[in-house]
Formats: C-alpha cells, sequence, structure tokens
C-alpha cells in the first residue's frame, strides 16, 4: 500500500501524534497501559405516553450534508427533538437498509445484502416477521406509504400485500423511479397515480392515517419517499440528453416542475476529498481509484443540483404531513423518526453514489422528536439503522420480530456521549454473492478490508475528509490490528454476540476490550 507517498516522515509523525491523542479523547487506547473500562450502565428513561404513535420518514438516498436544504424539517422535527450527529448506516444502499429498519438487524443476518439478484431485493427478503407484524401484535394499526424494497411489484409480486400492514399502499416496481405517474398497490388494488412522486406518497400517507382514525388503536405510520433518488422522465437539460452515448450520461432525479431550475447556480460542496487527484492512499477495489474527466464531473453538477431540487419538494411534503397531525391534534403524541436509507457520495472521493466505507455514504441524517425526547439537543452517540427498528418497538411496548442486532437507544437521549463498535459491510450490486468490503467503525475510526485483501484505516479525528489511509502507518500499527481483530469478531455477529455495549467517551480504553 503506497500510504508512504502521502507523508514526509515528519508529518507522520504528527499524524501519529495527533491520531494517539484522539484515542484518548474518543475513549480508544489500544496499549499496553490501557486500562479496559466497563461499559455505561443504561439510564433509565421516561415514557410519557405508554403507546405512542410511531412516524418514520425515510427519503432515498440523503446526504447528512443535504441537510441544510431541509429547512422545514428540521425546524418541525431537529429543533422540537433531537438531531444524531453519528447516524449510521451499516450497509449503506437501499435494500439492505430499509430490511435492517424493518428487523433491528444487520445485512448479514436478514439476508437482503443488496438490491437485485439471489440475495438481494424484495424477493431475497423474509418479510413474515418483521416491525409491522410485532406491531400489529402490540395493538397498532399500520400504515405504509411509498416505497418498500426494489422489486416489488414486478412480475408475480404485483399483488402483494406483505404480512402485518393495515394500510397498504407501495409504489410498484418499475414505476417507483417514475416521478410523474407512478402504479401504486393500494390494499391489493393497482392504481395509476396522477401527480408528482413525492406529492402523491404524502396523499396516500395522509389517506392511510385517516383510515385507520376510526380503529381507535394507536398507529405506525412508515412513510418511504423516492427522492432524491435517481429515476425519470429525463428533462432535457440532464445530462442524458446533454451528453448521449457517453460517460457523462448519468441518471439524475426529477424534481417537480416548480422547483426545477431553482438551484440552478450551485456548486457541489467544495470538500478537499472531491474529486481526489492523487489516488495512491486508496486500496486495489476502491472506487476511490477512478477518475473524473470534465464533461463528467459536469453531470454531476447537474445531478447535485436536480437533488436539491427534489429536497425542496420533500421539504415542502413533510412538512404538510406534520401540520396535518398537528392540526388534528396527534402529533404531540407521536414519536417522529426522520432518516436516509443510506448517505450519498456527489464525486467525494471519486464516488458517485453509496455503498461505500466512507463517511458520505455511510453516515445518514436522523431526527427524532416526540413523547420522552428532549428539545433542541445535538446526540453524539452513534444510533443505527437496527437500532431505529429497536427504538420504535421499545416505544410501544411491543416483542421484537427477531432477535435483535440493535439497541434502544432512547436511553441515550439525554446521556453524555457514548463510543461503541459497528459492524460495516457492502456486497456487490448485482447479486449480493461477493462481499466487496467488511470493517468496523468505532470512536472516530473506520477500518475496511476489501474484497481485493487491501485495507483502508482513516482516523477522522485528525483526517475528517478521510484523505490519508494509516493501514500501513508504523506508528499506529498496534491500533490497526486491534481493530482488524474487531472486524473479524463481529463480522457474523448475530443478536447477542454483536456489539451492545457502550462506553463513555473520553476514557482510556483498550479496543480489545470492546
Amino acid at each position: 500500500m503506497p500510504v508512504g507517498n502521502l507523508f514526509t516522515r515528519r508529518k507522520r509523525a504528527a499524524v501519529a501524534t495527533a491520531a494517539m491523542s484522539a484515542l484518548a479523547v474518543t475513549g480508544l487506547v489500544h496499549e499496553p497501559a490501557a486500562v479496559a473500562a466497563a461499559p455505561s450502565r443504561t439510564p433509565a428513561v421516561e415514557r410519557p405516553v405508554a403507546k405512542p404513535n410511531l412516524l418514520m420518514v425515510t427519503v432515498d438516498d440523503l446526504s447528512y450534508l443535504d441537510m441544510d436544504y431541509l429547512p422545514q424539517v428540521r425546524k418541525l422535527v431537529e429543533k422540537t427533538g433531537v438531531s444524531f450527529s453519528e447516524g449510521i448506516a451499516p450497509t449503506p444502499i437501499c435494500v439492505p437498509a430499509r430490511a435492517s429498519l424493518l428487523t433491528g438487524q444487520y445485512a448479514h443476518n436478514h439476508g437482503a445484502r443488496t438490491i437485485e439478484g439471489p440475495h438481494g431485493g424484495y424477493a431475497a427478503f423474509d418479510d413474515s416477521s418483521t416491525v409491522a407484524t410485532s406491531l400489529q401484535e402490540a395493538g397498532y394499526s399500520t400504515i405504509l406509504a411509498g416505497k418498500y424494497l426494489n422489486g416489488y411489484g414486478e412480475g408475480s409480486t404485483r399483488g402483494d400485500v406483505p404480512p402485518g400492514w393495515d394500510q397498504w399502499r407501495a409504489t410498484v416496481d418499475p414505476s417507483t423511479y417514475n416521478f410523474r405517474s407512478p402504479k401504486f398497490n393500494v390494499n391489493g388494488e393497482i392504481i395509476k397515480s396522477k401527480g408528482y412522486s413525492s406529492t402523491v406518497i404524502t396523499e396516500q400517507a395522509k389517506a392511510g392515517i385517516a383510515a385507520e382514525r376510526g380503529s381507535g388503536k394507536p398507529w405506525f405510520t412508515w412513510v418511504n419517499y423516492v427522492a432524491p433518488h435517481h429515476g425519470g422522465p429525463s428533462g432535457p437539460d440532464d445530462p442524458k440528453k446533454i451528453y448521449p452515448g457517453t460517460d457523462a450520461a448519468l441518471s439524475v432525479t426529477v424534481p417537480d416542475r416548480q422547483d426545477r431550475g431553482f438551484y440552478d447556480n450551485v456548486r457541489i460542496p467544495a470538500r478537499p476529498n472531491l474529486f481526489p487527484e492523487d489516488t495512491s492512499g486508496y486500496a486495489k477495489g476502491s472506487p476511490g481509484r477512478g477518475k473524473f474527466n470534465p464533461r463528467k464531473k459536469d453531470a454531476l453538477r447537474i445531478a447535485y443540483q436536480r437533488r436539491l431540487e427534489a429536497i425542496r419538494s420533500l421539504d415542502r411534503n413533510i412538512s404538510s404531513l406534520l401540520g396535518g397531525l398537528r392540526k388534528s391534534g396527534e402529533l404531540k403524541r407521536t414519536l417522529v423518526v426522520f432518516t436516509s436509507d443510506n448517505g450519498f457520495s456527489n464525486g467525494y472521493h471519486n464516488l458517485n453514489g453509496k455503498l461505500w466505507h466512507y463517511d458520505e455514504s455511510l453516515r445518514i441524517p436522523v431526527l427524532m422528536s416526540g413523547p420522552g425526547v428532549p428539545r433542541g439537543r445535538t446526540v453524539r452517540t452513534p444510533v443505527t439503522n437496527p437500532d431505529l427498528a429497536a427504538t420504535l418497538l421499545a416505544a410501544a411496548g411491543a416483542r421484537p420480530p427477531r432477535a435483535p442486532d440493535g439497541i434502544d437507544i432512547m436511553p441515550w437521549l439525554r446521556a453524555p456521549e457514548q463510543v461503541r463498535a459497528i459492524p460495516i459491510a457492502g456486497w456487490r450490486v448485482t447479486d449480493g454473492s461477493r462481499q466487496l468490503w467488511s470493517g468496523v467503525r468505532v470512536g472516530s475510526w473506520t477500518y475496511a478490508r476489501l474484497h481485493t485483501g487491501q485495507v483502508e484505516v482513516y482516523d477522522r479525528s485528525s483526517d475528517p475528509y478521510e484523505q490519508h489511509n494509516l493501514a500501513a502507518d508504523p506508528p499506529v500499527a498496534e491500533t490497526v490490528k486491534a481493530l482488524a481483530r474487531l472486524a473479524a469478531r463481529y463480522e457474523d455477529c448475530a443478536a447477542s454476540t454483536c456489539p451492545k455495549d457502550l462506553y463513555a467517551a473520553g476514557r482510556a480504553l483498550d479496543l480489545e476490550g470492546l
């Protein structure tokens, strides 16, 4: 690994010193003198409403860097509740992330490891036992509106209504990605909608909630927006029309007509890891080794602007959904979770997309408000997709549908920052048959072993843009070995063998003790 080319000897020593200092700050030290600190006790949690309504709003491919373009969502959820600075999608791609939200399990346990093929998509996921079936058994009305899992509604699955749902209002593939006229399976009947995707999904969510109000039961509503994921139809000034037949003919998302062109002058934020020219530190097999020519960079700029325009409609629609609940008086007894299935990289690390172990891909926005949630607090303790499922079930007093890998995050909302180990992994998109990479994220450290056998290690406290791969850097060799052992320990964890302990940040902690 040509990491040595990144630093002079003096710079390497400085980075190593900073890295070891960061280990102490984040509570992670691997050296003989380190003390194996005891895990924190789970704090008591107040649950002022025994069975609150539950609303989970999921958007598709939203980066945490995009949150400034959702001012109404931030006002209605973040300012009245909490935001998580370390939301993590352990397998950052659509189906694995959504299946984790449905089960509380990591992808290697629920089995839907990618978006298609024998190990991916709707066909690979057993949805006979999910959060929906558990909440239904606990006395909840259950409502789904919008996207489900990739491949749902194709072929023989067109009329499927999975177990556990009282109101089923899901888009059917391939029309899910038609932003102008998606088709829906509404309780077993296929209908063609009229209107823009985000608006129609909001209408379906409102209709589902209204249909269940008469039951007198608390409700769980999962609203799944498709934006800002790419789709069709393409406009005349989109890359497919501007650069046909070239590598720049990228598929982009489709904004609502009233929003198209609104962000024409906005550029991709110029972070140091945007379109890096020096790719020597990236492991073989990493997308970071790729390059973007000027034409493709321009296409990605257009794609970014379309994303922001589609997000503008999301902000308007989610505000309308929450505003309706406030008007009906339901919002005050509703636990609201807003999140994305995965992050997204707009050219950072030479990546247009998600799936990989870099921060822009792994990190997801997570906001939470409602009964028992403190107001106006930033929670620095990491939270994952599986944790959100566990949290909703615990709030409802419902029995988990499967042995959970995640934890209930509610007790930690008022606690000081905690450190925890999170297994991370990604599989080949086309069929999920081969693991592309696996690793662990703990404190400020990210460790990933690629299918080529090469390794990337980043200390985000001293290197927030993950530009300096420390995998072969002698001063942190013992830390790298400890991270490798930690990653191997949890690669195939399940339920009780998954890392559930949290440790107070700022304490000296041996990685071997995690």
